[in-house]
């Protein structure tokens, strides 16, 4: 399991050695983190050297190897993502992006444990018009639960999820179960039955039939919240 600045750092040196051949250094990645000092670095480096993602070889510059990549991002899958606090805005002003738009939030989602079913809107949030690009309607949902944390998807951040009925294999969704209990999981189908992974290894993979299985939406963005 790794932590958002952890999966950040890789996800960044995974993206700049694809594009230029080499990773980048440590100046960029602290100015790529908005850490104050390389020590900050030096620290997410060695734990990802020591849970097995990256190696280091001696005696080269920007001598860093990724050995293997956490299963969202094997996927392909980085969600979009802003900070909630660089949205925040004073009582009654506009919100600081100018292209944001306001979504409502639909409550909580459990990213764990499934929950009853969110129907209620309990208030709006500004998120920037290039996260909910295209058609179809939006909303959000505050997730509660640690469950998809490999996946960045931490407790107490508000997922953005378009509003649609299907999937494909490997979307993450909002799920509802037999009716009245929603969770966010990761989705698959074979045969009749679907399939609800959680992105942490201390959650287990429900299996269901597809009749008890209704696919509420799919995630596009979320918001950190601090």
């Amino acid at each position: 399991m790794l932590t958002r600045k952890q999966m950040e750092l890789l996800n960044f040196i995974r993206e700049r050695t694809e594009r230029d051949g080499v990773p980048p250094s440590f100046d960029e990645m602290k100015e790529a983190l908005v850490l104050k000092s390389k020590s900050g670095i030096h620290r997410l480096i060695t734990a990802l050297e020591e849970r097995g993602f990256i190696r280091r070889l001696a005696h080269r510059a920007r001598a860093i190897e990724i050995v293997k990549l956490p299963e969202a991002m094997e996927r392909g899958f980085t969600p979009k993502v802003i900070e909630g606090d660089r949205m925040a805005a004073p009582a009654g002003a506009l919100p600081i992006s100018i292209d944001a738009l306001e979504i409502p939030v639909m409550g909580k989602i459990a990213a764990g444990i499934p929950v009853e079913a969110i129907q209620n809107i309990t208030h709006h949030v500004a998120v920037p018009g290039s996260m909910i690009a295209g058609r179809g309607q939006h909303y959000a949902l505050t997730v509660e639960g640690d469950s998809m944390i490999d996946a960045g998807i931490n407790n107490g951040d508000t997922v953005i999820i378009r509003q649609q009925t299907t999937a494909d294999n490997g979307d993450i969704v909002v799920a509802l179960i037999e009716g009245h209990e929603a969770t966010l999981k990761r989705f698959r189908r074979k045969g009749g039955m679907i399939s609800l992974e959680a992105a942490n290894p201390a959650f287990e993979t429900r299996i269901l039939p597809e009749a008890l299985v209704k696919v509420q939406g799919r995630l596009v963005g979320l918001i950190r919240n601090y």
